[in-house]
C-alpha cells in the first residue's frame, strides 16, 4: 500500500498534463462561465440643467441668513412646595426630600426657580434694533442675543405687545447685516415661503413650505390677522422671520396647532405689516393704540341666518352696542350684521376684531351691515380701545325678584326689571329670567339670570310688551332673541312648538 501511493501520485499528475496538452479547448470550455458586459458609465460631471422647476432658498440664506439671531432668556418663577416635616436624621426625611407630594402635612415655603427658553429673531437696522415674538422674552429678567458668528450680547427690552404678541429688543453693535421688510398684504395662497429659526435649540435651521391660508383668526389672539403655512415651525422657531422668495420678511414665526407639541402640519405667523406698526411705535416710544368700534358681535349660523331671513351665514352679529361708542354714534344697533369694514368683507366673526384693531384711532372707516336684511352702509370715526377695556369685571346673577309671571309659549317665568339691576348691569331696557321649565327657552339655552331684551327684533322693555310679542310670533319657525348674561348679550335661535 505503501508503494502504490506515490505511483497513484504520478499517474494522476501524468493524467492531467496528458489532459491538459491534448484537449484544453474542450476543458476550457466545460469549466469557464460567461463574462457579463462591460458597463457603459457616464462619468460627465458638468453642471446639468435641472428637469423640475423648484425653487432655490440658498440666495435668500446667503445674504440674509447672517441676521436671523438666537434669543435666550432668563425668568425667575416662584414655585411653592411644602417643607419636610421630618427632621433631618429621620429615615423618612430623605423619602420626602425626593418623592413627597403637595398636600402632606408641614408648613410650605417659596423657592425661586430659573426658567430659561429659547427663541429667534431677525435684525432690522444696523444699530442694533431686533424683533421677535413677544412670548418670547415676556417677563424675562435676562435676554441675550446671539449671532450666527457666534457673538453674544445682553439685549434690553425696548417694547412689548400682549395683544400684537411682538417685541422689540436692542443690543449695543454696528453695522450688523439686516433684513429688508416685506408687504405681507401681497401674500397669495399657495406662495412658497422660508423659516430660519432654532426649533428644539437646533440654530440656524432652515424650513420651507407654502402659505396656506391668510386673516386666520385664532381664539386667543382676536387682533392678529395670522399667516397659516404648512412651514415646519417647532418650539425655538417663535420670534424668527418667515421668508419670501424676494428674501423680504414677510412674517413672524409665532405659533403651532399640535396635540404632541410638535409641528403637525399647521403653522402661524404674524404678518409683518401688523408687526412694524407697532416696532414704529416701540421706536418713537409711543403708547399702541388699537382702533375701537364698541360692538360685541357674533357669528351667523345657518340657523340664525334663517331667523334673521338672510340669504347667507355670513357677516358679524351686533349683540350689543356700548353707549357713547362711535357704533353707536354711527346707528349701528343690535341686530345689525356687519358683512364689510373698510371695503374689506367680513365673512365670519373673527375677522372683524384685527380689522378693527389695526384701524388708527382717528380715522373714519365705511361699515356694510344688513339691517332688517336692507343693506346699508354706516360711516364710523373709529377711535382708541379705552384703557379699561382689559379690566375684568365681576357680574353677580340678579336676585330672584318676588312677582313673576309665566309666558307659556316659551315656559320661562320672568320679571320686570328693578333699578339695582339696572344700575349692576348698565340696561335699560329688558326682562329678568326667574324660572325655565323644558320647552323652546330651554332648548335655546336660556337659563335663570338672563335678561331678555330682544325678540323677532323687537325690543322689549316690560313682562306685558314680552308676552304680547310672544303671542304673535309663526309657529315652528326660528325666532331670533336677543338675551344678556351678566354683561355680555348674545343672540339665540327660539322654535315654538306647532301644538
Amino acid at each position: 500500500m505503501a508503494n502504490n501511493r506515490p505511483k497513484l501520485l504520478i499517474t494522476a499528475v501524468v493524467a492531467a498534463c496528458f489532459g491538459f496538452t491534448l484537449g484544453a479547448t474542450e476543458w476550457a470550455q466545460a469549466d469557464a462561465t460567461p463574462t457579463a458586459p462591460a458597463l457603459s458609465i457616464n462619468t460627465n460631471t458638468a453642471p446639468q440643467q435641472a428637469l423640475v422647476a423648484l425653487p432655490d432658498f440658498t440666495p435668500i440664506i446667503d445674504r440674509y441668513g447672517p441676521a436671523v439671531v438666537n434669543i435666550s432668556s432668563t425668568t425667575n418663577k416662584v414655585i411653592h412646595q411644602q417643607s419636610n416635616p421630618f427632621p433631618p436624621n429621620s429615615p423618612f426625611y430623605q423619602f420626602f426630600q425626593h418623592f413627597g407630594a403637595p398636600g402632606q402635612a408641614g408648613p410650605s415655603h417659596q423657592q425661586h426657580e430659573k426658567i430659561q427658553s429659547l427663541g429667534s429673531g431677525f435684525i432690522i437696522s444696523p444699530d442694533g434694533y431686533i424683533v421677535t415674538a413677544g412670548h418670547v422674552v415676556r417677563g424675562a429678567n435676562h435676554i441675550v442675543v446671539t449671532l450666527t458668528n457666534h457673538h453674544a450680547y445682553p439685549a434690553k427690552l425696548i417694547g412689548l405687545s400682549v395683544r400684537y404678541d411682538t417685541a422689540l429688543l436692542k443690543i449695543d453693535a454696528k453695522d450688523l447685516p439686516t433684513v429688508p421688510i416685506g408687504n405681507s398684504d401681497d401674500l397669495k395662497v399657495g406662495q412658497w415661503l422660508l423659516a430660519v429659526g432654532a426649533p428644539f435649540g437646533f440654530y440656524n435651521t432652515v424650513t420651507q413650505g407654502v402659505v396656506s391660508a391668510m386673516n386666520r383668526p385664532l381664539p386667543d389672539d382676536e387682533y392678529i390677522p395670522f399667516i397659516q403655512s404648512d412651514v415646519p415651525i417647532n418650539p425655538g422657531n417663535s420670534g424668527g422671520p418667515l421668508f419670501n422668495m424676494k428674501g423680504q420678511v414677510i412674517g413672524i414665526n409665532d405659533q403651532i396647532y399640535t396635540n404632541s407639541g410638535g409641528y403637525m402640519g399647521l403653522s402661524f405667523s404674524i404678518p409683518i405689516n401688523t408687526v412694524m406698526r407697532v416696532v414704529q411705535d416701540f421706536k418713537d416710544h409711543k403708547p399702541i393704540q388699537f382702533g375701537y368700534l364698541g360692538v360685541e358681535v357674533q357669528d351667523v349660523t345657518p340657523q340664525m341666518a334663517q331667523a334673521l331671513h338672510l340669504q347667507e351665514p355670513v357677516g358679524a352679529l351686533v349683540a350689543s352696542v356700548m353707549p357713547g361708542s362711535p357704533a353707536a354714534k354711527a346707528g349701528i344697533q343690535p341686530g345689525d350684521v356687519i358683512v364689510t369694514y373698510d371695503s374689506k368683507p367680513v365673512y365670519n366673526v373673527g375677522q372683524l376684531p384685527p380689522m378693527v384693531g389695526n384701524t388708527v384711532p382717528g380715522t373714519h372707516a365705511s361699515v356694510g351691515i344688513l339691517h332688517h336684511g336692507v343693506a346699508e352702509t354706516k360711516n364710523v370715526l373709529v377711535t382708541a380701545l379705552p384703557k379699561n377695556m382689559d379690566e375684568q369685571t365681576s357680574s353677580n346673577q340678579p336676585a330672584v325678584p318676588t312677582k313673576v309671571q309665566k309666558i307659556d309659549r316659551l315656559d320661562i317665568h320672568v320679571q320686570n326689571l328693578t333699578p339695582d339691576i339696572e344700575k349692576q348691569l348698565d340696561v335699560h331696557h329688558g326682562v329678568v329670567v326667574v324660572g325655565v321649565s323644558e320647552g323652546p327657552a330651554a332648548e335655546a339655552g336660556l337659563m335663570p339670570g338672563m335678561i331678555i331684551q330682544q325678540i323677532n327684533q323687537q325690543d322689549v322693555h316690560n313682562v306685558s310688551e314680552l308676552a304680547r310679542i310672544v303671542a304673535r310670533l309663526p309657529k315652528d319657525q326660528p325666532i331670533p332673541m336677543l338675551v344678556r348674561q351678566g354683561k355680555a348679550s348674545i343672540y339665540v335661535v327660539i322654535t315654538l312648538a306647532k301644538n
